[in-house]
Protein backbone atom coordinates (compact mmCIF):
# COMPACT_ATOMS: atom_id res chain seq x y z
CA UNK A 1 0.00 0.00 0.00
CA UNK A 2 1.35 3.93 -0.96
CA UNK A 3 2.15 5.79 2.05
CA UNK A 4 1.98 9.60 1.96
CA UNK A 5 5.90 9.03 2.76
CA UNK A 6 6.91 8.01 -0.47
CA UNK A 7 4.43 10.19 -2.25
CA UNK A 8 6.64 13.10 -0.12
CA UNK A 9 9.62 11.01 -1.56
CA UNK A 10 8.57 11.55 -4.66
CA UNK A 11 7.34 14.85 -5.16
CA UNK A 12 10.82 15.83 -2.71
CA UNK A 13 8.79 17.73 -0.01
CA UNK A 14 7.71 16.76 2.99
CA UNK A 15 4.92 14.87 4.50
CA UNK A 16 3.28 17.96 5.89
CA UNK A 17 3.45 19.40 2.44
CA UNK A 18 1.51 16.70 1.54
CA UNK A 19 -1.02 16.81 3.88
CA UNK A 20 -1.46 20.52 3.40
CA UNK A 21 -2.03 19.88 -0.90
CA UNK A 22 -4.24 16.88 0.43
CA UNK A 23 -6.11 19.10 2.91
CA UNK A 24 -6.44 22.09 -0.04
CA UNK A 25 -3.92 24.14 1.81
CA UNK A 26 -3.59 27.91 -0.35
CA UNK A 27 -0.28 27.77 1.24
CA UNK A 28 1.37 25.72 -0.96
CA UNK A 29 2.68 27.00 -4.60
CA UNK A 30 0.90 26.15 -7.87
CA UNK A 31 4.21 24.62 -8.83
CA UNK A 32 4.48 22.69 -5.77
CA UNK A 33 0.97 21.52 -5.75
CA UNK A 34 1.60 19.99 -9.10
CA UNK A 35 4.52 18.06 -8.31
CA UNK A 36 2.25 16.46 -5.61
CA UNK A 37 -0.44 15.47 -7.71
CA UNK A 38 1.93 13.87 -9.87
CA UNK A 39 2.95 11.91 -7.83
CA UNK A 40 0.02 10.77 -6.04
CA UNK A 41 -1.03 9.75 -9.89
CA UNK A 42 2.10 7.96 -10.89
CA UNK A 43 2.41 6.16 -7.67
CA UNK A 44 -1.61 5.06 -7.59
CA UNK A 45 -1.75 7.02 -4.07
CA UNK A 46 -5.53 6.86 -2.25
CA UNK A 47 -5.36 9.39 1.02
CA UNK A 48 -7.20 7.07 3.94
CA UNK A 49 -10.03 8.81 4.77
CA UNK A 50 -11.21 6.94 7.37
CA UNK A 51 -8.04 7.10 9.29
CA UNK A 52 -7.62 10.92 8.60
CA UNK A 53 -11.44 11.84 10.08
CA UNK A 54 -10.46 9.72 13.33
CA UNK A 55 -7.33 11.25 13.96
CA UNK A 56 -8.82 15.14 13.12
CA UNK A 57 -11.98 14.78 14.75
CA UNK A 58 -13.78 15.73 11.84
CA UNK A 59 -14.56 14.00 8.31
CA UNK A 60 -13.40 15.26 5.07
CA UNK A 61 -16.80 16.14 3.88
CA UNK A 62 -18.19 19.85 3.14
CA UNK A 63 -21.58 20.63 3.97
CA UNK A 64 -23.81 22.19 1.49
CA UNK A 65 -26.85 24.63 2.14
CA UNK A 66 -29.32 26.39 -0.32
CA UNK A 67 -31.28 29.03 -0.59
CA UNK A 68 -33.78 29.76 1.45
CA UNK A 69 -35.63 26.58 2.60
CA UNK A 70 -38.95 27.39 4.17
CA UNK A 71 -39.93 23.86 3.14
CA UNK A 72 -37.05 22.25 4.07
CA UNK A 73 -35.89 21.57 0.63
CA UNK A 74 -33.19 22.66 -1.84
CA UNK A 75 -32.93 20.31 -4.75
CA UNK A 76 -36.44 20.70 -5.92
CA UNK A 77 -35.44 24.96 -5.74
CA UNK A 78 -32.88 23.75 -8.40
CA UNK A 79 -35.41 23.83 -11.33
CA UNK A 80 -36.53 27.41 -10.40
CA UNK A 81 -35.36 29.77 -13.23
CA UNK A 82 -34.29 32.00 -10.55
CA UNK A 83 -31.48 29.30 -9.82
CA UNK A 84 -30.04 28.79 -12.94
CA UNK A 85 -27.03 31.16 -12.34
CA UNK A 86 -25.89 28.88 -9.27
CA UNK A 87 -26.10 25.21 -11.61
CA UNK A 88 -22.42 26.50 -13.07
CA UNK A 89 -21.63 27.76 -9.99
CA UNK A 90 -22.29 24.26 -8.02
CA UNK A 91 -19.98 22.27 -10.94
CA UNK A 92 -17.14 24.28 -9.83
CA UNK A 93 -17.41 23.94 -6.08
CA UNK A 94 -17.98 20.25 -6.72
CA UNK A 95 -14.72 20.14 -8.74
CA UNK A 96 -12.78 22.18 -6.09
CA UNK A 97 -13.96 20.14 -3.29
CA UNK A 98 -13.25 16.97 -4.94
CA UNK A 99 -9.96 17.97 -6.27
CA UNK A 100 -9.04 18.24 -2.85
CA UNK A 101 -10.52 14.84 -1.47
CA UNK A 102 -13.64 16.21 0.36
CA UNK A 103 -17.18 15.02 -0.30
CA UNK A 104 -20.41 17.06 -0.43
CA UNK A 105 -23.44 16.61 1.63
CA UNK A 106 -26.34 17.70 1.69
CA UNK A 107 -28.06 17.10 4.80
CA UNK A 108 -31.89 16.82 4.99
CA UNK A 109 -33.73 20.22 6.93
CA UNK A 110 -36.77 18.86 8.27
CA UNK A 111 -39.12 22.04 7.78
CA UNK A 112 -39.79 24.26 11.02
CA UNK A 113 -36.49 22.48 11.88
CA UNK A 114 -34.62 24.95 14.79
CA UNK A 115 -31.15 26.99 13.89
CA UNK A 116 -30.15 24.31 16.69
CA UNK A 117 -31.10 21.70 15.06
CA UNK A 118 -29.24 22.38 12.07
CA UNK A 119 -25.82 22.72 13.92
CA UNK A 120 -26.90 20.05 15.86
CA UNK A 121 -26.62 17.67 12.75
CA UNK A 122 -23.69 19.08 11.16
CA UNK A 123 -21.68 18.47 14.42
CA UNK A 124 -23.18 14.83 14.22
CA UNK A 125 -21.89 14.44 10.58
CA UNK A 126 -18.62 15.76 11.51
CA UNK A 127 -18.53 18.02 8.93
CA UNK A 128 -15.82 19.74 8.21
CA UNK A 129 -16.97 22.97 7.12
CA UNK A 130 -20.23 24.69 5.35
CA UNK A 131 -20.67 26.14 2.05
CA UNK A 132 -23.87 28.10 2.16
CA UNK A 133 -25.38 29.14 -0.93
CA UNK A 134 -27.96 31.98 -1.94
CA UNK A 135 -29.26 32.85 2.07
CA UNK A 136 -32.19 35.12 1.99
CA UNK A 137 -31.84 38.31 4.24
CA UNK A 138 -32.37 36.96 7.71
CA UNK A 139 -31.79 33.56 7.09
CA UNK A 140 -31.96 31.61 10.44
CA UNK A 141 -28.35 29.65 9.91
CA UNK A 142 -26.53 32.61 9.20
CA UNK A 143 -25.92 34.06 12.72
CA UNK A 144 -26.02 30.08 13.44
CA UNK A 145 -22.87 29.14 11.72
CA UNK A 146 -21.16 31.93 13.19
CA UNK A 147 -21.58 31.67 16.41
CA UNK A 148 -21.48 27.68 16.56
CA UNK A 149 -17.50 28.18 15.07
CA UNK A 150 -17.97 25.82 11.94
CA UNK A 151 -15.90 27.09 9.34
CA UNK A 152 -18.22 28.56 6.39
CA UNK A 153 -18.19 30.25 3.55
CA UNK A 154 -21.36 32.12 2.33
CA UNK A 155 -21.79 33.03 -1.54
CA UNK A 156 -24.22 35.48 -2.26
CA UNK A 157 -25.30 36.30 1.05
CA UNK A 158 -23.87 37.90 3.99
CA UNK A 159 -21.86 36.27 6.68
CA UNK A 160 -18.93 37.11 8.84
CA UNK A 161 -17.12 35.86 11.82
CA UNK A 162 -13.65 34.34 13.42
CA UNK A 163 -14.86 31.05 11.15
CA UNK A 164 -16.81 32.52 8.60
CA UNK A 165 -16.06 35.03 5.36
CA UNK A 166 -18.38 34.88 2.36
CA UNK A 167 -17.73 35.46 -1.75
CA UNK A 168 -19.65 37.43 -3.94
CA UNK A 169 -19.49 39.29 -7.64
CA UNK A 170 -19.05 43.03 -7.65
CA UNK A 171 -22.48 43.47 -8.32
CA UNK A 172 -22.49 46.78 -8.11
CA UNK A 173 -19.72 47.46 -10.38
CA UNK A 174 -21.54 44.96 -12.73
CA UNK A 175 -24.60 47.36 -12.78
CA UNK A 176 -22.25 50.18 -13.47
CA UNK A 177 -20.87 49.19 -16.57
CA UNK A 178 -23.83 47.75 -18.15
CA UNK A 179 -25.67 51.33 -17.78
CA UNK A 180 -22.73 53.45 -18.34
CA UNK A 181 -22.76 51.39 -21.69
CA UNK A 182 -26.48 51.93 -22.22
CA UNK A 183 -25.16 55.90 -21.82
CA UNK A 184 -22.45 55.70 -24.25
CA UNK A 185 -25.12 54.54 -26.73
CA UNK A 186 -27.93 57.99 -26.02
CA UNK A 187 -29.90 55.90 -23.50
CA UNK A 188 -31.32 58.72 -20.98
CA UNK A 189 -34.67 56.93 -20.30
CA UNK A 190 -34.45 53.64 -19.12
CA UNK A 191 -36.33 51.05 -16.83
CA UNK A 192 -35.19 48.96 -14.20
CA UNK A 193 -36.83 45.08 -13.94
CA UNK A 194 -34.87 43.58 -11.03
CA UNK A 195 -35.02 40.89 -8.85
CA UNK A 196 -35.57 41.34 -4.90
CA UNK A 197 -34.41 44.62 -3.48
CA UNK A 198 -33.78 42.80 0.16
CA UNK A 199 -31.31 40.10 -1.75
CA UNK A 200 -27.44 41.42 -1.78
CA UNK A 201 -27.32 41.11 -5.29
CA UNK A 202 -30.56 42.76 -5.98
CA UNK A 203 -29.37 45.70 -3.56
CA UNK A 204 -26.15 45.57 -5.04
CA UNK A 205 -27.21 46.15 -8.59
CA UNK A 206 -29.61 48.84 -7.98
CA UNK A 207 -27.25 50.81 -6.38
CA UNK A 208 -24.32 50.30 -9.12
CA UNK A 209 -27.03 51.39 -10.91
CA UNK A 210 -28.28 54.47 -9.31
CA UNK A 211 -23.84 55.51 -9.38
CA UNK A 212 -23.78 55.11 -13.13
CA UNK A 213 -26.89 57.30 -13.13
CA UNK A 214 -25.71 59.94 -10.73
CA UNK A 215 -22.20 59.98 -12.57
CA UNK A 216 -23.76 61.14 -15.54
CA UNK A 217 -26.30 63.91 -13.88
CA UNK A 218 -29.20 61.97 -14.03
CA UNK A 219 -31.05 60.70 -11.52
CA UNK A 220 -33.47 57.20 -11.35
CA UNK A 221 -36.92 57.15 -11.94
CA UNK A 222 -38.62 55.40 -9.40
CA UNK A 223 -41.39 54.90 -11.66
CA UNK A 224 -39.58 53.44 -14.11
CA UNK A 225 -38.11 50.63 -11.58
CA UNK A 226 -40.39 47.28 -11.28
CA UNK A 227 -38.36 44.92 -8.23
CA UNK A 228 -40.00 41.26 -8.55
CA UNK A 229 -39.08 38.13 -8.24
CA UNK A 230 -35.96 36.56 -9.63
CA UNK A 231 -37.94 34.14 -11.83
CA UNK A 232 -38.15 34.53 -15.49
CA UNK A 233 -42.11 34.32 -15.21
CA UNK A 234 -42.23 37.25 -12.49
CA UNK A 235 -40.19 39.72 -15.15
CA UNK A 236 -42.21 38.58 -18.17
CA UNK A 237 -45.07 40.12 -15.61
CA UNK A 238 -43.35 42.83 -14.61
CA UNK A 239 -42.66 44.24 -17.84
CA UNK A 240 -46.13 43.36 -19.42
CA UNK A 241 -47.48 45.44 -16.49
CA UNK A 242 -45.09 48.68 -17.38
CA UNK A 243 -45.79 48.32 -21.06
CA UNK A 244 -49.01 48.48 -20.56
CA UNK A 245 -49.01 51.69 -18.24
CA UNK A 246 -45.66 53.69 -20.34
CA UNK A 247 -43.75 53.28 -23.38
CA UNK A 248 -41.26 56.51 -22.81
CA UNK A 249 -38.13 54.56 -22.24
CA UNK A 250 -35.31 53.32 -24.80
CA UNK A 251 -34.12 50.15 -22.21
CA UNK A 252 -34.47 48.26 -20.00
CA UNK A 253 -32.04 46.86 -17.17
CA UNK A 254 -32.74 43.31 -16.17
CA UNK A 255 -31.41 41.64 -12.63
CA UNK A 256 -30.67 38.37 -14.45
CA UNK A 257 -30.25 36.87 -17.50
CA UNK A 258 -33.58 34.39 -16.84
CA UNK A 259 -35.06 37.94 -16.19
CA UNK A 260 -34.55 39.15 -19.27
CA UNK A 261 -35.60 36.29 -21.65
CA UNK A 262 -39.23 36.90 -20.02
CA UNK A 263 -38.55 40.45 -20.69
CA UNK A 264 -37.89 39.72 -24.42
CA UNK A 265 -41.10 37.49 -24.89
CA UNK A 266 -42.96 40.60 -23.27
CA UNK A 267 -41.40 43.25 -25.44
CA UNK A 268 -42.54 40.89 -28.73
CA UNK A 269 -45.69 40.06 -28.03
CA UNK A 270 -45.99 43.67 -27.75
CA UNK A 271 -44.18 44.09 -31.05
CA UNK A 272 -41.43 46.01 -30.21
CA UNK A 273 -37.65 45.46 -31.83
CA UNK A 274 -34.96 44.27 -30.14
CA UNK A 275 -32.79 46.52 -30.30
CA UNK A 276 -34.29 48.40 -32.52
CA UNK A 277 -37.20 50.00 -30.36
CA UNK A 278 -35.82 49.07 -26.62
CA UNK A 279 -32.73 48.03 -25.78
CA UNK A 280 -32.34 44.98 -23.20
CA UNK A 281 -29.50 43.48 -20.86
CA UNK A 282 -29.24 41.03 -18.19
CA UNK A 283 -26.88 40.06 -15.88
CA UNK A 284 -24.86 37.01 -14.86
CA UNK A 285 -23.89 35.59 -18.49
CA UNK A 286 -24.87 31.94 -18.36
CA UNK A 287 -24.79 29.87 -21.40
CA UNK A 288 -28.13 30.72 -22.93
CA UNK A 289 -27.19 34.49 -23.44
CA UNK A 290 -25.74 33.66 -26.76
CA UNK A 291 -28.87 31.90 -27.96
CA UNK A 292 -31.79 34.44 -26.98
CA UNK A 293 -33.02 36.15 -29.84
CA UNK A 294 -30.89 38.87 -30.25
CA UNK A 295 -27.42 37.42 -28.38
CA UNK A 296 -27.49 39.22 -25.12
CA UNK A 297 -26.03 41.98 -23.92
CA UNK A 298 -24.83 40.47 -19.98
CA UNK A 299 -22.63 41.58 -17.34
CA UNK A 300 -20.23 38.29 -16.77
CA UNK A 301 -19.84 36.65 -13.52
CA UNK A 302 -16.61 34.54 -13.24
CA UNK A 303 -18.59 31.25 -11.43
CA UNK A 304 -15.25 29.00 -11.69
CA UNK A 305 -13.22 32.11 -9.84
CA UNK A 306 -16.07 32.28 -7.40
CA UNK A 307 -16.63 28.18 -6.89
CA UNK A 308 -12.72 27.65 -6.59
CA UNK A 309 -12.44 30.75 -4.52
CA UNK A 310 -14.92 29.36 -2.06
CA UNK A 311 -13.46 26.09 -1.59
CA UNK A 312 -9.93 27.84 -1.23
CA UNK A 313 -10.83 30.24 1.93
CA UNK A 314 -13.05 27.11 3.23
CA UNK A 315 -10.25 24.99 3.43
CA UNK A 316 -7.62 27.53 4.43
CA UNK A 317 -9.94 28.06 7.98
CA UNK A 318 -10.40 24.10 7.74
CA UNK A 319 -6.73 23.83 7.83
CA UNK A 320 -5.50 27.11 9.82
CA UNK A 321 -7.47 26.38 13.25
CA UNK A 322 -5.36 28.47 15.38
CA UNK A 323 -5.52 31.51 13.10
CA UNK A 324 -6.64 34.65 15.18
CA UNK A 325 -7.54 37.21 12.73
CA UNK A 326 -10.95 37.05 10.63
CA UNK A 327 -10.77 35.32 7.46
CA UNK A 328 -10.94 37.64 5.00
CA UNK A 329 -14.18 37.76 1.97
CA UNK A 330 -13.72 37.74 -2.17
CA UNK A 331 -15.20 40.35 -3.92
CA UNK A 332 -15.13 38.58 -7.49
CA UNK A 333 -14.54 41.18 -10.75
CA UNK A 334 -17.61 41.38 -13.40
CA UNK A 335 -17.51 42.24 -16.96
CA UNK A 336 -19.57 43.76 -19.42
CA UNK A 337 -20.36 41.52 -22.25
CA UNK A 338 -21.82 43.26 -25.26
CA UNK A 339 -23.72 41.24 -28.14
CA UNK A 340 -26.23 42.40 -30.38
CA UNK A 341 -29.49 43.33 -27.62
CA UNK A 342 -28.81 46.66 -27.12
CA UNK A 343 -27.95 49.63 -29.86
CA UNK A 344 -28.01 53.63 -30.08
CA UNK A 345 -31.28 55.11 -29.62
CA UNK A 346 -33.63 54.94 -32.40
CA UNK A 347 -34.00 58.75 -33.88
Amino acid sequence: MVTSEQVARAAGVSRTTVSRVLNGSPRISPAMRQRVHEAIASLGYEPDVVAQSLVRQRSRVIALGLFPQEAGLSLSELGQTRHYFYLDLLKHIEQAAASAFYDLLMPSRPQNASPEQYIRSLHTRRVAGTVMLGLGPGDSRTQALIQADIPTIFIDSMGQGKRATYVKSDNADGARQVVEHLLTLGHRRIAFIIGQTMDLPGMERLFGSQQALAQAGLTMDPTLVRACGWDTDNAYEAARTLLAERRDFTAIVAGSDLMAVGILRALYEHGLRVPGDISVTGFDDVDLCRYTYPPLTTVRQDRRAMGEGAVQRLLSMIDDEEEEREPSPLIVPTSLVARHSTGPVAT
